[in-house]
This record gives structure tokens, sequence and C-alpha cells, in this order.
């Protein structure tokens, strides 16, 4: 990963207090864990930042060093990753993502 790819990796993650990254757009998304992913948060009615992994390769291949993690989505809260969207739906249906964000709103 080059150092300009990852500095920019680092601004989207501390500038941005949820961010997704993703294959697509909330909207179009192009797998189903990035589906999943959005889907949870949008129950949650958590808004967030989403970063298209598909139309930047260095994003796409510096993100997973920048985690350390190997697979897209990547989410991460408050500058901090989270996990992809098995670890999200696991939180999701704890109850500790939910707590993660209603946390975050009630600290603002």
């Amino acid at each position: 990963m080059t150092d300009d790819t990852n500095a920019r990796i680092d601004a989207v993650v501390k500038n941005n207090p949820v961010v997704l990254f993703m294959k697509g757009t909330p909207l179009f998304p192009q797998c189903g864990f990035s589906s999943r992913a959005i889907a949870i948060l949008e129950r949650l009615g958590v808004e967030f930042e989403s970063v298209d992994v598909l139309q930047d390769q260095g994003i796409r291949q510096g993100i997973k060093a920048y985690s350390d993690w190997p697979t897209i989505p990547q989410l991460y809260v408050d500058g901090e990753f989270v996990g992809g969207s098995d670890i999200m739906m696991e939180m999701y249906e704890s109850g500790e993502l939910g707590e993660l964000f209603a946390g975050k709103t009630a600290a603002q």
C-alpha cells in the first residue's frame, strides 16, 4: 500500500463518525455482504459515509492492509475498525451494534 493510499483511507476513517468501505453504493450494493451491511445500518437508522472500493483499486487493496482484515465490507466507527458483515450481523443480533450507536448518539 502506498503512503498516499494509506493517507486517503486514514482521512476518510478519521473525518467521518461512521464509514462503510463496500463494493458498490448504498443504493446499488455489488455483493451480498455489502447489501447485508447496508441493511443493518439502515435498520439501526445510522447515518454513514460509504466508500465504493470497486472505483479505486488502491483503496480496494489498501483497506485490507489498513485494517489487517482480508474481506470487504469493513465498518469503522469513530476511527476504529468494527468488522465485516458477519461481525456486524452477530453484533446486530446480540444488540451490541445498536448499543454502540446508541452510546455514540447520546455522547454527542
